[in-house]
């Protein structure tokens, strides 16, 4: 075999994958915009193909097109999680883009290509593939949070997006060209060769800070949050759901894996500026959603505040940390599917509806619905023996291991108020005087994805249910350690 036809058969699922979203995109056009959901139904099945392609390419490391790709145990398995959010984002949208007339086949096909972006950043072993991977995903949700673009508020959040990416993207660049400039490559394994050699100096210092503040932006980490809670107020539900799934997962798997394999043996320096990262993300998310009453902004602090806890594993700079990583990731994307299916079920008249003040009396209007959103806001707080504190446990479990006790510590307290919030919700559901009824006709795969988020949050200690996802974690760590 040739080494171009070696390195094609690397990136197999993300070349079927790009040659299906150039094929559907052809297809939608030639039915004149209409078939968004035979479009979206086909992008399933081809997710499902790449997902089934990603877990029969091997176990190894295989290195592609100059070693600018890898693909191996780490990749694999943050492929997977991304390709489980991609689909459960489809399959919430469908229904809902139906319902409000403004169902259109380029949703599917964005969303394909912008997990194409996402499978390329957690293979890339160069800073030039970790941009264009970036790149890649970054210009397709700048255009998915506009999608609705009759709606001022989805053509804010889609400008609000769009202008601050921009920026983030110009700070990325700046760092890896200064860390080009004072190593003279752009390769991870040669940047930590150089590195390792001749110590850090001042200018790869002042590279990586720049570099860190490009990726923090693209998992909601403070102080670069700012476009979070109205890009996921102001987009389409069912795009923020996306947002607050699978990128969120490629941008932390790609920060861990550029940190760890091009940064090795500079984790003194990164470190500080992740455990910082993650102590102020904890913090605001856990304080800014206190005084929150449209839900989806409540989610937004909450996705800033569970990076914030995702990253304490970072900062472990361990394989325990690694694999608590990808554990935390896997639990808060199939919570978070859940949760955004229940605020999809909330509709009057055909309508959404996103004050927390109408989740009133739900307990007595649509008991279902509310134990399902009372269990995953639960889990969502932390609390045992669900799901969501496990997530905690183990990210929790690798900090004391690293000797990060403060980080831990603070963590614990973050936790306490932010289960203030979710609580909240849990108490305007059960004891508040009922509000006006939802409509009950909620989509079946919005009440399915609902119903599996609930069972495998409540299910997590069924050896069957969390031990593969534990064990399958550790391998994958194994995988990206020295």
């Amino acid at each position: 075999m040739t080494n171009f036809a070696h390195d094609l058969q690397v990136l197999y699922p993300e070349l079927m994958l790009a040659i299906a979203g150039l094929v559907l995109l052809v297809g939608g056009v030639m039915r004149k915009g209409e078939g968004m959901k035979l479009i979206s139904l086909l992008t399933v099945v081809a997710f499902i193909g790449a997902g089934y392609m990603v877990l029969t390419s091997g176990s190894g490391k295989e290195l592609a097109f100059a070693g600018a790709f890898v693909s191996d145990g780490f990749s694999r398995f943050v492929k997977i999680i991304i390709l489980a959010g991609s689909v459960l984002a489809l399959l919430l949208a469908q229904g809902t883009f139906e319902q409000r007339k403004t169902a259109r086949f380029e949703f599917p096909v964005l969303v394909i290509f912008a997990t194409v972006g996402m499978m390329l950043m957690v293979s890339a072993n160069n800073f030039i593939a970790l941009y264009m991977g970036l790149e890649l995903q970054s210009l397709a949700l700048y255009v998915l949070a506009a999608f609705e673009r009759d709606n001022a508020r989805s053509s804010e959040a889609g400008l609000k997006y769009f202008v601050l990416g921009a920026l983030s993207s110009g700070m990325l660049l700046y760092g890896i060209s200064l860390v080009y400039g004072f190593t003279g490559s752009t390769s991870f394994a040669d940047v930590a060769t150089v590195l390792t050699a001749t110590k850090m100096n001042l200018g790869a210092v002042f590279g990586l800070v720049f570099i860190l503040a490009g990726l923090a932006f693209k998992v909601s980490a403070v102080p670069f949050h700012m476009w979070t809670p109205d890009v996921y107020e102001g987009a389409p539900t069912p795009v923020t759901a996306f947002l607050a799934m699978a990128p969120k997962a490629a941008a932390l798997a790609l920060t861990v894996r550029a940190l760890m394999t091009a940064f090795p043996h500079s984790a003194h320096e990164w470190q500080q500026i992740i455990v910082f990262t993650s102590i102020l993300s904890m913090g605001l998310g856990a304080f800014a959603a206190i005084g929150q009453t449209n839900i989806k902004r409540l989610m937004a602090y909450s996705s800033i505040g569970h990076m914030g806890y995702a990253l304490m594993g970072l900062a472990a700079n361990s394989a325990a940390g690694v694999q608590s990583v990808l554990i935390y990731l896997t639990i808060y994307i199939v919570t978070t599917a859940g949760a955004f299916g229940c605020i999809l079920a909330m509709k009057r008249d055909g309508e959404p509806v996103e004050t927390i003040s109408d989740l009133a009396g739900l307990s007595r209007t649509q008991p279902a619905l509310a134990a399902a959103f009372a269990a995953l806001m639960i889990s969502l707080s932390g609390i045992p023996p669900l799901a969501g504190f496990w997530a905690k446990f183990y990210v929790w479990i690798a900090a004391v291991q690293a000797g990060l006790w403060t980080l831990a510590i603070l963590s614990a307290l973050a936790s306490v108020v932010g289960a203030f919030y979710y609580w909240r919700i849990f108490k305007t559901m059960y004891f508040d005087e009922p509000a006006p009824a939802f409509d009950g006709d909620v989509d079946r795969s919005v009440s399915g994805i609902v119903a599996g988020s609930v069972i495998l949050n409540l299910a997590f200690l069924i050896p069957i249910v969390g031990a593969p996802l534990i064990a399958a974690a550790a391998e994958a760590a194994k995988a990206l350690m020295p």
